[in-house]
């Protein structure tokens, strides 16, 4: 075991505690940890799928042990979290009554059923979703109307990404418009979690390498945002997620099966995890949340965090040099920084970011990506300015206002489309 991954267990220890059960054929376990909960279990998975066979065969072998009963059985969610399967799965609760909801997928599947769990028990005063996005919005109706807390979840994770097994964090997505909208509310944090690392070894590398780039998102985006209350967590989770994500990524890119680099990204992007509960994301995750259609969450996060890293320079050269190490140590920063500052040492940083995008064959700008249009620009602007999704320009360690967007977010998209970083404005 290196000594990064001591580090990551230590932070995961203090995070989670005996709340989640992580590492190397942990899945058996299950049974008993759905058990302290209830013995009436809804198990939600990809039962389609080849490659959750061996997984099924596991759980419900777990959960007979431990004496549960299975009330139902429903598929998983699509990518991004469709509203369809949120309501679908909201079906199955309505009528199977569990007790205990398994959820077991990427985060995806566990985001639909966590919201799904939020309205089943807010239904009858708000059979929409809409009205759960936002910050804290399911406990103010919970409290408001002396309800109990939502049906706990068990989350079984199985691919190395989101850490929507460990946070308050719900992603939606409305496919009509193709804007993914947010819940973040610390009464759909699943009770229970379980993640065994050597699923991952199982997963398409594309899925993988995705996750690996939001782990790193979470932990770079939170960092920058830090207030000074935080930053020294904040960065301590950050690098010790780097740590792991940057090497584990490179590695798993070579042999999608090496089980080192599924523990790797499995820490990494729980540290991940771990971040976005002690602060927030900010730019690239807002703008992701409007490229659904074009591109995976992770790759889309990975594609504009360069670019935000720069516009951040200015006012963040402490984080950028920590950050910037981290990239130096795992060679993908050849120059000398620690003599930099200000906007050169975020070009450096930005340039080492996008030089880990081409080592694992993802795109640096916007343009090369099949499908994305000027349109998906216009929507990010717009979707800036939605009140639901301001809190990720209050994260941003330059603050944004919806009358200042254009004029600063619209050239770090200009950017992005063009790879140019030179296009970035800096504000004064």
């Amino acid at each position: 075991m290196s000594e990064a991954e001591d580090r990551a267990k230590a932070l995961l220890a203090e995070f989670k505690g005996e709340d989640y059960v992580y590492g190397s054929k942990v899945l058996d376990q299950m049974g008993a940890v759905t058990a302290s909960l209830g013995k009436k279990a809804l198990v939600v998975g990809h039962f389609d799928s080849d490659w959750f066979a061996p997984m099924k065969e596991t759980i419900m072998a777990s959960l007979t042990e431990a004496d549960v009963e299975i009330v139902g059985m429903a598929n998983g969610a699509k990518p991004n979290a469709p509203f369809a399967d949120a309501y679908r799965l909201h079906s199955h609760i309505m009528h199977k009554k569990p007790e205990v909801i398994i959820a077991a997928g990427g985060g995806s599947t566990i985001d639909a059923c966590k919201c799904a769990a939020a309205l089943s028990r807010l239904g009858h005063i708000t059979p929409e979703i809409d009205p759960l996005f936002g910050v804290g919005e399911v406990s103010k109706l919970i409290d408001a109307n002396n309800l109990e807390p939502i049906i706990p979840i068990v989350a079984i994770m199985t691919s190395a990404s989101s850490g929507a097994h460990l946070t308050k964090y719900s992603n939606i997505t409305d496919m009509e418009s193709g804007q993914k909208k947010l819940i973040v509310d610390e009464a759909v944090i699943p009770p229970k979690a379980i993640f065994d690392y050597d699923i991952i070894a199982s997963q398409p590398i594309s899925l993988t390498q995705d996750g690996a780039l939001d782990g790193i998102a979470h932990a770079v985006e939170v960092y920058f945002g830090a207030a000074p209350e935080t930053e020294e967590k904040t960065c301590e989770i950050c690098e010790a997620a780097l740590d792991l994500l940057i090497p584990g990524v490179i590695k798993t890119t070579q042999d999608n099966k090496d089980l080192e680099a599924a523990r790797m990204l499995g820490l990494g992007t729980d540290l991940g995890g771990y971040a976005i509960m002690v602060g927030g994301t900010n730019g690239p995750h807002l703008n992701s949340f409007s490229m659904v259609d074009v591109l995976p969450h992770g790759r889309a996060c990975a594609l504009m965090l360069p670019y935000y890293a720069l516009f951040f320079a200015p006012v963040s050269e402490k984080k950028l040099l920590n950050i910037g190490n981290v990239y130096k140590k795992h060679g993908l920063i050849t120059q000398d920084i620690s003599n930099l500052t200000g906007r050169d040492l975020g070009m450096a940083v930005a340039q080492g970011m996008l030089e880990l995008s081409k080592k694992i064959g993802f795109p640096a700008k916007l343009a090369d990506v099949e499908g994305v249009s000027r349109e998906h620009v216009d929507r990010c602007l717009s979707a800036a300015k939605n009140p639901v999704l301001e809190m990720k320009l209050r994260n941003m360690p330059v603050p944004l206002s919806a009358d200042l967007v254009d004029e600063y977010m619209g050239p770090i998209l200009e950017a992005a489309w063009n790879g140019d970083l030179n296009r970035i404005k800096n504000m004064d």
